[in-house]
C-alpha cells in the first residue's frame, strides 16, 4: 500500500460511486485483481463482480456509513442501505487495499435496519 493511501476516503469514494451508479469512478478505484466474497459470491473477480453485483446499484436510493475503521490498508465499514421499493438493511464490509486501489471486499449481511433515513 502506498502511505499516501487513504483508506477510510477509498471506502467512503467506493459507496458513493455506487450511489452515484458511477461505474467509471468504480472502475477506477478496484483492482485489476480485485475479488469479492458475499454469502451468495465466493470470491468472484473484477469481471464477474460486474455483472453479478454491480447492476443492484441502480435499486439503491441510498447507502449510510455508520461506522468505519481502519489499520493499515484494511477497513471494516457497517453501512445501511436503502433500496427502492424495499425495506432498509445492514451489512459489514471488509476492504483491503493495495497500491491505492481497492483488492479485496468481503460482505457480511446484516439485519433490517427500520431506523434508517435518508438524512
Amino acid at each position: 500500500m502506498s502511505k499516501t493511501t487513504d483508506v477510510p476516503d477509498l471506502v467512503r469514494r467506493c459507496f458513493a460511486a455506487y450511489q452515484r451508479k458511477d461505474r467509471e469512478a468504480i472502475e477506477a478505484i478496484l483492482a485489476d485483481d480485485f475479488h469479492f466474497t458475499s454469502p451468495r459470491d465466493d470470491h468472484i473477480d473484477r469481471r464477474e463482480y460486474f455483472e453479478r453485483c454491480w447492476p443492484f446499484n441502480e435499486q439503491i436510493e441510498f447507502f449510510q456509513i455508520e461506522k468505519l475503521f481502519s489499520e493499515g490498508n484494511e477497513a471494516f465499514v457497517r453501512y445501511a442501505c436503502k433500496p427502492m421499493n424495499r425495506e432498509a438493511f445492514r451489512n459489514t464490509e471488509f476492504f483491503r487495499v493495495e497500491n491505492g486501489k481497492i483488492v479485496e471486499v468481503q460482505v457480511y449481511f446484516g439485519s433490517p435496519a427500520n431506523d434508517v433515513s435518508a438524512d
